[in-house]
C-alpha cells in the first residue's frame, strides 16, 4: 500500500502523524511511504531522518494526497485539504466530527473512509488512540490554567501553591476520565484545593483511592457543578462522550456565580465543548472573556508541546497503520470490531452512530 503523511496545515500544530521508526517499518514490510518535505520539523524531524529509513520525501501535500492510498494525519483534514480528498481514500486521524457539522457534510460529499483515532477502541473497550493526547491536555490543562490566572493575562492574580497564610487556588474539574485524571495529578502537586467532578461513582471510588489528600471527588450533578464553580479560581472541562457532542455543563448564565478572572480551560472543546460559552481558538490567540471569566478554548492543546505529543500518538497508532496496510480495510474491520468502530464514515455514508444522531443524518453500519 501506498501510505502518505502530508505536513499538519491546522494552525499552531506542530506534531506529525508518523516517526521514522514508522517508516522503517512500513517499508520493510513491503510498502510505500510519502513524506511531504518538512511535515516533521515541528516535532524536531528532520526530511534526512526520513529519507534515510526509506521514505519518499515530496515537495507538495497535493502530491501526498494525489498519490496516497492512506493518508495518515494528527489533526481532521482543514478547509483547504477538502478538495484534495479523493473518492475510495482512507484517511486515518483524529475527526471529531460531532463539533462541527460543516466538516462532517463536506467530508461525506468527498466519498473517503474516514478513520477516527477518537473512536477506535482497543481490546479492553478502551480508547488507546485517544488516550495519549488526552494524558497530554490533561497535564497541560493546569500548566496553562496557572498562566492565565495571573494577572497580566486578566485572571485574578491568583498562585495555584499559595503561600503560607494565603489559601492555594480551588480547581474543579468537570470529568474524572483521562483528561481529568492527568489534570487533577499535575494541580495536586501544584498543592492547589481540587475537586473531580464525575457521574461514575466507581469511578469516583477510584480516584479517590489513588489520589492525594489535597483531591475530593464529587459526584457531578447541576447542584454541585453550581456549588463548585462558585468556589473556582480555575475549572477544567474534561467530559468526553465518545464520538458525540460534549454535554453541555455549564450555561451561560451560570458563569454569573463565579469570581471575576476565574479562567475556564475547555479540554472538551475538540468534541464541541462543556461550556456554553466556549468557542473554538488557536495557540496564536487562545483566550477570550466572557462575563469576567477568562475562557481557554484551544482546539489542538497538545499540537503546542509537539515533539512530546508526536511521540506519544506515534507509539500507539503505528501498529494500526501496520495492521491496516497488511490486512486492507475490510478485512482489519471484520477481524478487529475496535477498529470498526473508528469508521465514521465509508463510501458517501455515516458509518459512526453518535455522530449520525448528532445531525440527524442517516446511519448505515460498515459491517
Amino acid at each position: 500500500m501506498r501510505i502518505g503523511v502530508p505536513r499538519e496545515v491546522k494552525s499552531d500544530e506542530y506534531r506529525v502523524a508518523m516517526l521514522p521508526v514508522g517508516v522503517d517499518e512500513l517499508t520493510h514490510a513491503g510498502h510505500e511511504v510519502l513524506i511531504e518535505a518538512g511535515a516533521g520539523l515541528g516535532s524536531g524531524i528532520s526530511d534526512e531522518s526520513y529519507a534515510s529509513n526509506g521514505a519518499r520525501i515530496v515537495a507538495t501535500a497535493a502530491e501526498v494526497w494525489e498519490l496516497a492510498e492512506l493518508i495518515v494525519k494528527v489533526k481532521e483534514p482543514q478547509a483547504t485539504e477538502w478538495p484534495l480528498l479523493r473518492t475510495g481514500q482512507l484517511v486515518f486521524t483524529y475527526f471529531h466530527f460531532a463539533a462541527s457539522e460543516e466538516l462532517t457534510k463536506k467530508i461525506l460529499a468527498r466519498g473517503i473512509t474516514a478513520i477516527a483515532y477518537e473512536t477506535l477502541r482497543g481490546p479492553k473497550g478502551d480508547l488507546p488512540c485517544l488516550t495519549p493526547m488526552s494524558e497530554v491536555a490533561g497535564r497541560m490543562s493546569i500548566q496553562e490554567g496557572a498562566k492565565y490566572l495571573e494577572r497580566p493575562q486578566l485572571g485574578r492574580g491568583i498562585l495555584l501553591a499559595g503561600v503560607p497564610g494565603v489559601a492555594p487556588a480551588h480547581i474543579a474539574i468537570l470529568g474524572g476520565g483521562v483528561v481529568g485524571k492527568n489534570a487533577a495529578r499535575i494541580a495536586a502537586g501544584f498543592q492547589a484545593d481540587v475537586v473531580i467532578l464525575d457521574v461514575n461513582v466507581d469511578r469516583l471510588r477510584y480516584l479517590e483511592d489513588i489520589m492525594p489528600p489535597n483531591v475530593n471527588t464529587v459526584f457531578s450533578d447541576r447542584h454541585n457543578i453550581r456549588e463548585q464553580l462558585q468556589l473556582a479560581d480555575l475549572v477544567i472541562g474534561a467530559v468526553l462522550v465518545e464520538g458525540a457532542r460534549a454535554p453541555r455543563l455549564v450555561k451561560r448564565d451560570d458563569l454569573k456565580l463565579m469570581k471575576p478572572g476565574a479562567v475556564i480551560i475547555d479540554v472538551a472543546v475538540d468534541q464541541g465543548g462543556c461550556v456554553e460559552t466556549t468557542r473554538p481558538t488557536t495557540h496564536s490567540s487562545p483566550t477570550y472573556v466572557v462575563d469576567g471569566i477568562v475562557h481557554y478554548c484551544v482546539t489542538n492543546m497538545p499540537g503546542a508541546v509537539g515533539r512530546t505529543s508526536t511521540y506519544a500518538l506515534c507509539n500507539v497508532t503505528l501498529p494500526y497503520v501496520l495492521r491496516l496496510a497488511n490486512q486492507g480495510l475490510k478485512a482489519m474491520a471484520t477481524a478487529d470490531p475496535g477498529f470498526a468502530n473508528a469508521i465514521n464514515l465509508h463510501d458517501g455514508k455515516v458509518t459512526n452512530k453518535p455522530v449520525a444522531d448528532t445531525f440527524q443524518l442517516p446511519f448505515s453500519p460498515f459491517c
